[in-house]
């Protein structure tokens, strides 16, 4: 992409757009989308800055003041979910999210479901019905299980099931969301609006979830969140990312009428040895306060990278080869994470 756009004027962001992603016989998928992704945000954040505003300023001006965050607890294989909960209510969030199971064999046992539906009720009963608790099932369920989970879980009444199937089982959801009146969530595995189509078209989904660093960015991201609007699907962005992602993610939050509710990465147990605030010469930018954050109201994107501290880590980044974890199931085979 680099010859094409080197020379180039900045401000013709769809141009851009249709010419990186049309311009190749091939299309679409997470590497060619997240890097036009990348670029996209670039993009709005120049232009953004050279209009002197905000780039939801740009797309039509804030349909809002603040969006609503919520808090990750338990990990990837949910424990200690009790107190995690009653510590983010503390500090004043509302919304939580977390991980229904760890690995789930096809058709597992009565005593995992007992498990999964048994802690997200402790969680209900210690945060009351004041709190919303998201449920995760992260992919790892197959239709089977998706389908016993969800109706297990109803008593707990979760702000939406997130992932209760694969991407490439979608056609299973139909059924699933036949098995429960919980709102069904999905989308951080698809990457453009066409892969977003077929959801639409289900009507099965309630929330959907794309992710501004993989979903094309925003020029994609807004397309895809307006035709959510004309199906009455809500927007929740995907985001367990960085600064240069949340703040993305805000400017089509702050200016998208369907916006529900923002992922956000503070205190995420992914983060180890750094936090989404590291990377900020001004972390104050992101005001959470009563489980709301403040749009950024800079220009362009409305935050500053503090590059000296990427280039000490970036320096780091050598001693780290980072992949999500290979789960076994106890006969050996391969599990879903």
């Amino acid at each position: 992409m680099e010859t094409y756009l080197l020379g180039e004027d900045p401000a013709r962001i769809e141009d851009h757009w249709q010419t990186m992603y049309r311009g190749g016989f091939y299309r679409g998928g997470p590497v060619l989308m997240s890097a036009i992704a990348g670029i996209d945000q670039a993009l709005w954040d120049v232009k953004g800055r050279s209009f002197d505003a905000p780039i939801y300023d740009l797309l039509g001006g804030r349909a809002r003041e603040r969006v609503r965050v919520y808090q990750w607890i338990g990990g990837d294989r949910p424990e200690g979910v009790v107190r995690a909960a009653e510590k983010k209510v503390e500090a004043g969030f509302d919304a939580l999210k977390m991980n229904a199971t760890a690995e789930l064999r096809r058709i597992d046992s009565p005593a995992t479901v007992a498990a999964a539906v048994e802690r997200v009720a402790s969680v209900r009963e210690a945060v009351g019905p004041e709190v919303d608790v998201g449920v995760d099932f992260h992919g790892r369920a197959s239709k089977s299980m998706a389908k016993r989970l969800a109706s297990a879980l109803e008593p707990s009444d979760p702000l939406f099931i997130e992932e209760p199937v694969r991407p490439e089982q979608a056609d299973a959801l139909p059924g699933i969301a036949a098995h429960t009146t919980i709102p069904i969530a999905a989308g951080e595995r698809l990457f453009s609006r066409w892969d977003f189509k077929p959801l639409f078209e289900q009507g099965v989904i309630d929330v959907i979830q794309p992710d501004l660093s993989h979903a094309g960015g925003i020029t994609e991201v807004k397309k895809i969140a307006s035709m959510a609007e004309a199906y009455d699907v809500a927007l929740a962005p995907h985001c367990p990312l960085g600064p240069i992602a949340l703040a993305s993610c805000l400017q089509i939050d702050a200016c998208s009428p369907n916006a529900l509710i923002q992922e956000q990465s503070l205190d995420i147990h992914y983060n180890e040895g750094s936090d989404v605030l590291d990377y900020l010469v001004a972390p104050s930018v992101f005001e959470f306060e009563d489980g709301y954050v403040s749009l950024p109201d800079g220009p362009g994107l409305g935050i500053e990278v503090d590059e000296q501290h990427v280039r000490e880590r970036a320096a780091e980044a050598g001693e780290t080869d980072w992949h999500n974890p290979v789960w076994r199931h106890p006969d050996g085979s391969v599990a879903e994470w």
